[in-house]
């Protein structure tokens, strides 16, 4: 096992083919097949395909909803993006009409162990338990191509607590604790996911790959959640790669501490003399090391995508491969900081970036209800939507609102034409991310056929070359799917 620290060009070396020289820098992405004018994609899991039948299921996706690509989940631990519906939430208007309660996640194609090298993780222990015998990509791919749509493969930076070793790639926390997320500087980290992708590009006629990681740095986790307890990372390996940038991770570990004491104490009620945002200041300049640490945990992230473009490149050119950037970039200015598109843009052939409008007001509220409890606690909680509204720039309803009635189509409209605009230059595709009934409690918004309708055109409104119906197809109801393929008639895009 690897046991090496790992600096940014020791990373980015174990990104390249066993036996090639040390990767040099990254040009935006080039040499990509010709997409689609329009990209109509939507994610669905294994179980979708095995409940119905991939021929009625690929029946369903081209008649209602005009879709020419799958998303297909491979790689999940996660009940985000596989499985049945969420257990608790009303079942969809297809499909078994139980939940799947004893889900287990993992691969759901076939791992090949000569492409795991040099990490603790062993292939055959990924493998995904709920369907045995079954490989979800063989079974639906070639089906796919059949009908002249793509396939792009979706893997998850969600993992067990109970697989085998995984405590060797765990993050450690501001008091030595193992975290519940991987260590994007530790080797046994890195070898995985790049034999993971080398894998599905080697093995499988398919034509993309994207990767998902729903994950913030340190100082934005404390932000969000008023809590600086569980901030990370501050293995060995952060410590040996640190050192060789220059950055003192005891001087950032001594920051955490001390944000850490200061949102006990706000999360409690009580408030500094100063308030709360002027003493947040006064702890960042003191210790300037926290917003080091935050860029170099974001950076970490930002070389894996490096790294995984590369390998994939560098086995198929014509394969795509892009990442999913998640819904807090629509509700924290400073997650909004760390997504610069031109940057990501050199390593990024598409961005599947989430824009879900009906869920989106009850995570927002969510949101304020998290920074309230600490930084921002001086401000009523209307106040700080607005605030929220006004950099971010897009208007939506009042905070007591939102949770009942979600987000508009102008919210799609105006998050879609940012991210054009700000990938613009690049070869990198935009594809906002739509909501079709991703969970919400049960007196909030729902999805409705209009309301995806209004959403989709949208996108395509702001310039966007397609759309990633989400979050999965195994909770979405039929109608609202047809709502996103009104939209794709009426725009003369099917």
């Amino acid at each position: 096992m690897a046991n090496t620290e790992i600096d940014r060009r020791d990373f980015l070396k174990t990104a390249a083919v066993a036996g090639s020289a040390a990767l040099t820098a990254l040009a935006p992405a080039q040499a990509q097949p010709s997409p689609q004018k329009n990209m109509i994609g939507i994610q669905v899991g294994a179980i979708s395909f095995l409940d119905e039948g991939v021929e009625p299921v690929l029946d369903i996706f081209q008649e209602r909803g005009h879709i020419n690509t799958l998303f297909l989940a491979v790689f999940t631990y996660g009940r985000g993006i596989a499985g049945r519906q969420v257990p608790g939430q009303p079942l969809p208007d297809h499909g078994k009409q139980e939940y799947d309660l004893d889900f287990h996640g993992g691969n759901f194609a076939t791992p090949h162990s000569q492409y795991y090298r040099d990490t603790a993780l062993r292939a055959a222990d990924t493998r995904a338990p709920d369907h045995p015998g079954v490989d979800i990509i063989t079974t639906v791919a070639p089906a796919a191509k059949k009908r002249g749509m793509r396939t792009i493969l979706w893997a998850e930076d969600v993992f067990r607590r109970d697989l085998p070793n995984i405590d060797k790639l765990l993050e450690r926390d501001l008091h030595g604790k193992q975290g519940s997320r991987l260590c994007f500087n530790n080797p046994n980290t890195t070898n995985f996911l790049l034999g993971l992708v080398e894998d599905y590009a080697r093995s499988y006629d398919v034509d993309g790959i994207m990767w998902c990681s729903e994950r913030m740095g340190p100082l934005n986790n404390a932000i969000r959640t008023a809590s600086a307890e569980q901030a990370s990372c501050f293995c060995e390996f952060c410590q040996k790669k640190a050192q060789r940038l220059g950055i003192n991770m005891e001087r950032a570990r001594a920051g955490y501490l001390a944000l850490e004491t200061f949102l006990k104490q706000t999360s409690a009620g009580q408030r500094p003399v100063d308030g709360c945002y002027v003493t947040f200041w006064r702890i960042l300049l003191r210790y300037p090391d926290i917003l080091a640490w935050e860029t170099f945990w974001n950076d970490s992230l930002r070389e894996t995508y490096q790294a995984l473009h590369s390998r994939v490149k560098s086995v198929k050119p014509e394969l795509l491969c892009g990442w999913h950037i998640f819904h807090n970039n629509s509700f924290s200015p400073y997650f909004r900081a760390e997504q610069d598109l031109q940057e990501l843009a050199k390593y990024s052939d598409f961005l599947k970036i989430v824009m879900y409008h009906n869920c989106a007001g009850p995570r927002m509220a969510s949101y304020i209800d998290g920074i309230h409890k600490g930084v921002f606690a001086d401000f009523p909680k209307q106040e700080l939507l607005e605030y929220q509204y006004r950099v971010l720039d897009y208007k939506e309803r009042s905070y007591e609102e939102i949770p009942y009635t979600g987000f508009s189509s102008d919210y799609v409209y105006r998050e879609s034409k940012r991210a054009v605009d700000g990938a613009a230059g690049t070869k990198t595709l935009i594809w906002p991310g739509i909501d079709i009934d991703i969970p919400t409690e049960a007196n909030q918004s729902k999805c409705t056929p209009l309301g995806t309708k209004d959403a989709v055109m949208a996108a395509f409104r702001a310039g966007a070359p397609g759309v990633v119906l989400s979050r999965k197809y195994s909770e979405m109801r039929l109608a609202n799917l047809s709502g996103a393929g009104e939209a794709i008639k009426e725009l003369k895009l099917a």
